[in-house]
């Protein structure tokens, strides 16, 4: 028999299940390099088997996104957590180039099978129990808990290999050891909080599901051709998947260079990392602020040239600490953009294109985040890294303007009343496809 959740039992839920995705993930950011060089591996190895997980995810996103909406996101989400153990507990003992090669593509599989399913299972759930619910708050909450997780995980990293090897285990092994076993904790958790209304079971119903899929990822980008606010929402992440390599990989270049030296700024960026994910899981908890008081789509917008902003003062700044709080800035900006910009996904779409539609949006950052590393990489190179970063920061803040026609649909008068809903052979929007983006003007619940 199916389980009645109640609104807040979803967030709770959501919450908890989210948390212990991303605690793993913390627990490997400080050893994840090292380990692989002290396995044998040089830097160039290890940007080619890193490499594979963007590869497999991008062949993968949208396939894994309409296979979720078609079959449910219970049996991927089971079968993500199963791939991930096994990537881990062969990370663990890999040791030489192929062996990691595997592990980095089990972790594209994962990846790509675990990119939507549960957020879209939290939304869903959450309009089951309650049609009016305002579920942006969970989703920033959700922000924060990310932040926390990966901050508290890379903190407790750092922590096991300050103590040393435990035995015949090497110090940076035991960090990933334990996220095996706080892998395994996520998988049965999974199994037992998230529950879905039942679905046709067997071999017929599986290849049902299967066949399914790729119909449901073709009205998704039917959808996605007849939506101008849809469009316009995907299109952002091209922009920001190109300006993100300004912050994320050209900063250690940049502190090294206003710092005096690639070991002092190797000494600041632990700390300054984990502070970090704390910044952005502060800048996710102020979500439901920023709705209350100027609507999801201006706020999206105005944080785009904010980002921007803070991304030029890490380029311009003359010192570690200017440098760093520019940093801390941008990862703040950066927790409270995420949720805002899924909110207005969420609500371009209903359940049946939920999880392809997220799909889309993640891979379309992929392609453009592989051309932002080799462009502003190479600008570096040519002219100096404040250069690349000034050209970075253009690019975040010019996609604010994509914000304004979900921003236009959400003060248009409220649709008329709800036709039939489209049939599975229909890729036409839903009523509100361009006129229900709930995350506008209007305030929040006071609750």
């Amino acid at each position: 028999m199916s389980v009645v959740l109640t609104a807040d039992q979803v967030r709770r839920r959501y919450l908890v299940l989210h948390g212990l995705r991303w605690l793993p993930v913390g627990l490997l950011i400080p050893v994840m390099i090292l380990l692989m060089q002290e396995r044998g591996l040089t830097l160039a190895q290890i940007g080619l088997v890193t490499a594979v997980q963007g590869i497999v995810v991008l062949l993968l996103e949208l396939p894994t996104g309409g296979l979720a909406d078609a079959l449910g996101r219970r049996p991927l989400l089971l079968t993500s957590a199963v791939v991930s153990l096994a990537s881990l507990a062969l990370f663990a003992v890999a040791d030489s180039f192929a062996l990691f090669v595997v592990v980095w593509l089990l972790q594209g599989v994962h990846r790509a099978l675990d990119s939507g399913p549960l957020e879209s299972w939290y939304v869903d759930a959450t309009l089951v129990a309650d049609p009016d619910a305002r579920y942006e708050k969970g989703l920033g909450q959700g922000g924060t808990v990310v932040g926390v997780a990966i901050s508290a995980g890379a903190l407790l990293g750092g922590g096991l290999v300050a103590l040393g090897p435990v035995g015949p285990v090497s110090a940076l092994t035991t960090p990933v050891l334990l996220a095996v076993v706080l892998q395994l904790v996520a998988l049965v958790a999974l199994g037992i909080l998230l529950v879905e209304p039942p679905r046709a079971r067997g071999r017929g119903a599986l290849r049902a599901s299967v066949a399914e899929a790729p119909r449901k990822v073709g009205q998704a980008v039917g959808l996605l051709r007849r939506s101008r606010v849809l469009l316009a929402l995907v299109a952002v992440e091209l922009f920001w998947g190109f300006g993100m390599v300004a912050f994320e990989s050209l900063l250690p270049v940049r502190l090294a260079e206003v710092a005096g030296g690639a070991d002092r700024a190797a000494t600041l960026l632990g700390p300054a990392n984990s502070v970090a994910w704390l910044a952005s899981a502060a800048g996710a908890a102020l979500t439901p602020l920023l709705i209350r008081w100027w609507g999801a789509a201006p706020s999206a917008a105005a944080l785009r040239v904010l980002q921007g902003a803070t991304v030029l003062g890490m380029g311009l700044f003359a010192g570690p600490v200017g440098v760093l709080v520019a940093y801390l800035a941008c990862y703040t900006v950066h927790g409270a953009s995420n949720p805002l910009h899924t909110g207005l996904l969420h609500r371009q779409v209903d359940g049946p294109y939920r999880t392809v539609v997220l799909s889309l949006n993640s891979m379309v950052a992929m392609p453009a985040g592989a051309l932002g590393g080799i462009v502003l990489t190479a600008l570096a190179d040519t002219t100096s890294v404040s250069t690349a970063m000034l050209v970075g920061a253009v690019v975040l803040a010019v996609a604010a303007p994509l914000y304004l026609p979900a921003w236009r649909a959400a003060r248009r008068p409220p649709a008329a009343p709800a036709e039939p809903t489209p049939t599975a052979d229909s890729v036409e929007p839903t009523p509100t496809a361009d006129s229900a983006v709930a995350a506008g003007p209007g305030p929040l619940p006071s609750a």
